[in-house]
């Protein structure tokens, strides 16, 4: 099985960020070993590295939500995933925010959206409870296996919370 990722990167700002072939290759194989998964041969997904108002143009037309967000996911509509995946659609300055909000490194949080937009793309969702806390288990796993800390806040540090306390926007 041989996994071909291409990315395209649409906002210059995404630049700046050192390595990003290497990280994408790591976070999509951290997440594929997560899922236990396995592709057909020659399958391919596509990275699109976005601004805000590209991907606000993309949440409006398909989710209806005028409004920027961090990551989007576009799977293919092809039984067996052959040969292509689907695509995962990030915005810079959301994520960047998020990543400074939150005190994380840009790298790590571009590295969870990868892994998060990629567990779309295998069928992994979080609409309900029980979806969003296996989704969110899977992706601590991926990121630990990058030597990423959870992205998710420590229960015992705060007040319980739901999943959806916790969630990703999709």
């Amino acid at each position: 099985m041989s996994l071909s990722i291409d990315i395209a990167i649409e906002a210059e700002a995404w630049n700046s960020v050192d390595g990003i072939d290497a990280l994408a290759r790591n976070a999509v194989d951290a997440a594929l070993a997560e899922s236990g998964e396995t592709l057909t041969a020659d399958t391919e997904v596509s990275i699109v590295l976005c601004d805000d108002a590209f991907i606000q143009a993309l949440n409006a037309k398909w989710r209806g939500q005028d409004k920027p967000t961090n990551v989007l996911s576009f799977p293919a509509d092809f039984e067996g995933y052959a040969p292509a995946l689907g695509d995962i659609v990030i915005a810079y300055e959301t994520v960047a925010r998020e990543a400074a909000e939150e005190g994380k490194s840009l790298r790590d949080h571009l590295a969870h959206m990868i892994v998060h937009g990629f567990f779309h793309l295998l069928g992994f969702d979080h609409e309900d409870e029980a979806e969003a806390e296996e989704m969110e288990a899977a992706e601590i796993k991926a990121l630990a296996a990058q030597g990423i800390a959870s992205p998710y806040r420590d229960p015992l540090a705060e007040p319980p919370q739901t999943a959806e306390d916790r969630r990703v926007s999709p």
